[in-house]
Order: C-alpha cells, then structure tokens, then sequence
C-alpha cells in the first residue's frame, strides 16, 4: 500500500454505500440508521461560500463512509464551539469534526474530550496545543508563498502591495501571514507590503484597502488571505478606477485563497489573476474518513497517501494531513517555480457545480 499506515481497510469504506436514510446538514439530525456510527460536525460559519460548499459536501461523504451524524454551527465563535461539543458529548457521539478559528482557546475542550476518549478530527485549522487524532488542512505557509512568487513575478520585484490578512488568532492567519512576508523578504526585497489585520471581515478587509489606496495610489499588487474580501476588494478597485484587465497599465494584480466558483469566474474574466484552491470537496470527504478511522482503531504514521497529500508529524502526538491546494491561474504557467492550472481545469472543486 502507498499509505504507509495501519489502516488495513478502512480505504474501501469510501467505496462503499452506506444504508443510511438521507441527512440533513441543517437540521442537525442524525440518519435514521440505528447501526451508522454517530458522529459531530461542527460548521464554523456559514456566511461564506467556502464554508457553505463544506457544509454541502459533508452529507454526501457521510453517507459513503456509513455514518451517522449530527451537526452545529459555531459562527465562528470559540465560546459556542465550546458549547456545541458539549452537546456532542450528551447525544453520545462517537467522534466530532469541527474547525476552530481560534487555535488556541480550543485547547480545555480538546482536553476534556480526550479524557472522555472522543477523537476528534479538526478541518482546515490545527489547534495551537492539544491532541486531536488528525488534522485535515492544506499547506497553509504555502498559501501565502504561492501568492508571494505570484505577485512578485508579475511586478517585476518592486512596488507595492496590500496584504488583507485573516485573524491572526487562527493559525490560518499567521501562517499565511508569516510566509507572505518571509517570501518576499527573502526573494523580493524592492516590494514593500502594507499588512492589514482584518479579522477576517470583508468590510473591515475593504476600509483598510480603500485607506491604503488612497494613501498610495502606486499599489500594484493585493492579497486577500480569504475569499471573504473578494467583492469588497472589487467594489473598491471599480471606485477607484482600477478595476481594469490584465494588459491594461493600471490593473492591480489580485491573489486569493480559497477556489470558490466565483473566483474562477472573476479569474476567467481578468478582474482578478490568482488564487489557491482550498479542497472544500477533500475537507469534508477528509474529516469524516479520519473520524470513521479513528472510530475503527486504525492508526497513522507520516508519509505520503494514496489520494496525492502527505501526512506529517506537527509534534508530538499530533498529525497532519496536508492535502493538496494548487495555485490556479488564468494561463497555467509556473510563476517564481510554482506551477498553477488554469482557472477552468476540471478537477479544481469550483467547477464541480
């Protein structure tokens, strides 16, 4: 087997149709199957569509792994997450998924539920301290170098440009953040980046753009940590007189993070130029196969998989499925050593419909 793990054969559990009733991501209620393992997922927002194409592909993952379960909605808040895995822990799950945003306030609700032996399987973001039994999340340092070598391919190495980053209380946010600026620290020293904390808030992301444009009509280059800057940063361009296409002399180059449909659509079109694939599709598909693992006893080591993503060893006890998160371009071409696909490429997840 390529995964040089022990998880005998918990890969055909993907194969295989579960006999399960249909479930319901909103309602929060179980399959009607008394034999499905019952399982937690906690949404942590569903005011983006990143997070809304998560929430419509958990149900269907479910259903192939033979599992039951039931689901909340943090919104993106730690205390309600806190909350949710208590209820978790009164209708008797056998795992949870959830996705903190705030890495390190988890850390007592990751313990208690260690001590009650729940595993648990954190999506897109890893916690700052703790066990979990896997973390499913993509190279997120390389997020924020991919768009590095983007953006300084395309200026030449010299001007400016905006960083919209996420919160830096979530991992997310600092490994994008930090990779961004080692990068161009390292290999673009004439670029001068004007950093933004924006809680990952499209207003906030928008006012903070708008004040830096207008302070510095010279910017060439934005990057939006989330495609929750995406309209924002648009509006703001178009107002500013810069929202032109890719050959014109006073295009902005933008780079996002995250693959969502209409990204791909704004690629296609030239309004903006790059962003990062975040599997939506694999996030789901991902955590309920870790939780289904961890349910069975199968265990892990590092190495690579056999669906094209590494695991590694974070510390100890603590592993990482990074899957993959290809840099997508209008053009397909290689920017600073990065390869990219173009924008309408079947196999990226936002082009799945």
């Amino acid at each position: 087997m390529r995964l040089r793990t022990a998880l005998c054969s918990t890969a055909s559990a993907l194969s295989a149709l579960a006999l399960l009733s249909a479930c319901s991501s909103g309602s929060g209620t179980a399959s009607a199957s008394s034999d499905a393992p019952l399982v937690g997922v906690d949404y942590p927002r569903s005011d983006t569509d990143f997070w809304n194409s998560y929430i419509k592909y958990t149900p269907e993952y479910a259903k192939q792994l033979g599992l039951s379960f039931k689901t909340t909605n943090s919104q993106n808040d730690v205390a309600k997450l806190t909350s949710n895995a208590q209820t978790f822990i009164s209708q008797g799950v056998k795992g949870i998924a959830m996705a903190p945003q705030d890495t390190a306030a988890i850390a007592p609700t990751l313990a208690q539920l260690e001590a009650k032996k729940i595993p648990v399987v954190t999506v897109d973001t890893r916690p700052d301290t703790g066990k979990v039994f896997m973390v499913v999340r993509a190279d997120n340092r390389a997020y924020g170098e991919k768009a590095c070598k983007y953006l300084g391919i395309k200026l030449g190495g010299k001007g400016k440009v905006v960083m919209l980053q996420g919160d830096l209380s979530s991992i997310n946010g600092r490994d994008r953040t930090e990779a961004f600026n080692a990068c161009m620290k390292a290999n673009y020293p004439g670029i001068k980046v004007f950093g933004e904390a924006t809680n990952w808030d499209g207003a906030v992301a928008a006012q903070k753009l708008q004040t830096d444009l207008t302070a510095n009509p010279d910017i060439k280059g934005v990057y939006m940590q989330s495609s929750f800057a995406l309209s924002g940063t648009l509006q703001v361009l178009k107002q500013k007189g810069l929202l032109a296409g890719p050959k014109d002399k006073k295009h902005v180059f933008v780079v996002s993070n995250d693959g969502i449909p209409e990204e791909l659509k704004d690629i296609a079109a030239g309004q903006i130029d790059a962003t990062v694939s975040q599997p939506a599709d694999l996030y789901a598909k991902y955590a309920l196969y870790y939780l289904k693992a961890a349910i069975d006893g199968k265990t892990f080591q590092p190495g690579r998989t056999d669906h094209d993503s590494t695991i590694v060893k974070v510390r100890d006890g603590l592993l990482e499925d990074q899957l993959s998160a290809p840099l997508v371009t209008a053009d397909g071409a290689t920017y600073g050593g990065v390869p990219s696909v173009k924008s309408d490429d079947k196999s990226l997840w936002g082009n799945l419909g």
